[in-house]
């Protein structure tokens, strides 16, 4: 039987199905899965199509998405066709996202809707709320072992709070996005405790092994996340049998190649699109298939299931996006993105490297990321982000680093120390994260402004917080606040007194919100009130300069190694563009007239808003940069 045959096969029984539903489905419903279909039939019988219940999982499946299409509000379903008749909104000069935990930031969720007016002040259209959802008491890794993807935690609300706050965020120009946390959930979890009480239909969700043999096979190839928590992959049960644990011992690693795992995940991903989430952050994609012999991480597979998400969606939630969180190899980070993956990504490669640079006063392994890293698929974009609220890893490309003569293992061992502040003359005071005494590992956490200087008192913190974030909102895609670093806040050392959180050093960059900072942002005299000021200056332009939009970026080298160049073409294609030029060094950097001499010689700074004559050339003190809208000759 050739795939055509199996195809037209298979959807003969799919209509059948549907006719005996009783449920009726409408017609944009039935001409929206009809488009999909192949796709989805494809990608399952690549995943399942061995199994004997592949067709009766595909059946469930299909029920699974008209069911939630059909419970999808009139608003929903007007908002998907907004998002279809202009498919590349998010791509836009205005887009600005903000992050942070709901209790540490507004106490619960309606504390949230109480600062949609400052959201809207600082100019927001995107907000991420951290995991809300029920988790266990006490550690839960701050969110992301998740009991009940479909209760809130009673302290934070419930649902109907958060199903009211998307629609008011909606009404102002605010998407809320959310993490789907799908390649494991908590031991609490209705499906673990079935599981862990022997019940075969539950076991099968999970990946649990009889002894250690299996186990040590897989640990052969695998690498230890969390290493403080537990060695390897996998951890004891209380009757002797052993689970897959990727992260936390509480954290049990769901087992996507049975079927009904998917089509069980599949629904709740398309609840939470119902109430009113229009992004969804892709948790952990790297890991989410495994095969004995393999490092088990970035496999064909997870690809595959991502994109049986992504046709998913497009028949019952054509709105929402998939935002990738894959912190792996720059090359692997770019496999994750496109429109029928994840249309969205995190830029770790860039966000690792603007602290690289600022730290060893050298842009050029930054520079060369935006040179040959940066190029997006159409109908993509990037999410950069100077932190957030999780570590910061170095996760350049080891090959990149010897083309500076720079031997990786060694400098991200520089970096750490001098991000923890263990190097002679850091301005960092950052905290390291899982560090591994046996290989030297380690990662950073810290606020933007205790890893930028300003903790220290160092006279270059506040330039280096803005020069961060003028990268992030300057190279493309959707630029990402975590929200308290517009105010400079600290960190809060004060988790070191928590018993529940004292073994997680992130803590310290997850501060409450300071409300004697944000009642200081228009205070020039203060710290807060300075870079708040200068931030939202920077905002104010981005969403005025339309060549910001998009994810374009040409490369503008100049002779000197601490300042990193590129220019931000029209869209016009008529040799307009915004030049920026950024300074990571300790020194003043000036750029000479020939090094511009490719462009007209009159000029406009942006920022400050005045005419520059590039035939003079351009002076950029410490830690300072322009944004200038040039035009080639």
């Amino acid at each position: 039987m050739t795939a055509l045959t199996a195809l037209e096969t298979d959807a003969a029984i799919v209509v059948e199905h549907i006719a005996r539903r009783e449920r009726p489905v409408d017609g944009e419903t039935i001409a929206r899965l009809r488009r999909e279909f192949p796709r989805l039939h494809r990608l399952f019988r690549a995943l399942y199509g061995e199994r004997p219940d592949g067709l009766e999982s595909l059946l469930h499946l299909v029920d699974v998405a008209l069911d939630a299409r059909g419970e999808r509000t009139a608003e929903l379903k007007q908002l998907d066709r907004v998002r279809a008749a202009d498919p590349a909104w998010f791509e836009s000069e205005r887009m600005l996202g903000g992050v942070c935990y709901v209790d540490r930031f507004a106490g619960d969720l309606d504390g949230v809707r109480r600062m949609i007016p400052y959201f809207r002040e600082l100019g927001l259209t995107y907000l991420h709320l951290m995991p809300l959802f029920d988790r266990p008491d006490g550690d839960n890794d701050g969110g992301y072992a998740v009991s009940d993807y479909r209760t809130v935690d009673p302290a934070l609300g419930t649902m109907a709070d958060l199903r009211a706050l998307a629609s008011e965020l909606r009404e102002a120009g605010i998407s809320l996005v959310l993490d789907f946390i799908f390649n494991h959930t908590s031991n609490e979890h209705e499906w673990a405790k079935r599981a862990l009480a022997g019940d075969p239909v539950y076991e099968n969700f999970y990946l649990i092994f009889p002894d250690r043999e299996l186990p040590d096979a897989y640990e052969r190839t695998t690498r230890e996340i969390f290493p403080d928590d537990h060695p390897g992959s996998f951890v004891p049960l209380t009757d002797g049998r052993w689970i897959w644990a990727t992260f936390y011992r509480f954290q049990w690693d769901l087992n996507y190649a049975n079927p009904d795992v998917f089509t069980a995940m599949a629904g709740e991903m398309l609840f939470l699109a119902n109430q009113g989430v229009e992004i969804l952050r892709m948790d952990a994609v790297a890991f989410i298939w495994k095969r004995l012999g393999t490092a088990c991480e970035s496999l064909p597979e997870a690809h595959l299931l991502l994109q049986a998400f992504n046709a998913v969606l497009r028949i019952a939630a054509p709105a929402v996006l998939f935002k990738s969180e894959a912190i792996v190899h720059p090359d692997e980070v770019q496999d994750y993105i496109s429109p029928d993956e994840c249309q969205l990504s995190y830029n770790p490669l860039q966000m690792a490297l603007t602290w690289e640079a600022l730290a060893t006063r050298d842009a050029r392994m930054l520079q060369l990321a935006l040179d040959e890293r940066h190029a997006l698929p159409p109908g993509t974009a990037w999410v950069n982000y100077v932190r957030s609220h999780d570590d910061i890893g170095w996760t350049f490309a080891d090959e990149d680093a010897a083309r500076f003569g720079i031997d990786g293992g060694p400098h991200r061992r520089f970096l750490n120390d001098f991000y923890i502040g263990r190097f002679d003359g850091s301005f960092s005071r950052g905290y390291p994260f899982q560090e591994n005494p046996r290989t030297g590992d380690a990662r950073i956490a810290g606020t933007t402004a205790s890893l930028a200087g300003i903790a220290a008192g160092d006279a270059g913190g506040e330039d280096r917080v803005v020069l961060a974030h003028a990268l992030a909102m300057s190279t493309g895609g959707i630029p990402l606040l975590y929200l308290g670093d517009e105010v400079a806040q600290l960190n809060d050392d004060t988790f070191q007194d928590d018993p529940e959180r004292r073994g997680d050093s992130r803590w310290a960059h997850r501060p409450l919100r300071s409300t004697a900072r944000y009642a200081q942002r228009f205070d020039k005299s203060t710290v807060a009130g300075r870079v708040f000021t200068r931030l939202r200056g920077l905002i104010e332009v981005r969403a005025a300069t339309p060549e910001f939009a998009g994810n374009a970026l040409v490369p503008f080298h100049t002779p000197h190694d601490a300042v990193v160049g590129f220019m931000r073409p029209a869209a016009d294609g008529g040799g307009g563009a915004v030049l920026v030029l950024a300074n990571v060094g300790d020194a003043t950097a000036a750029i000479r007239p020939e090094t511009t001499s490719g462009l007209e010689d009159s000029a406009m700074d942006l920022v400050r808003g005045v005419p520059v004559e590039l035939g003079r050339g351009v002076v950029l003190p410490a830690h300072g940069f322009v944004w200038l809208r040039v035009r080639r000759r």
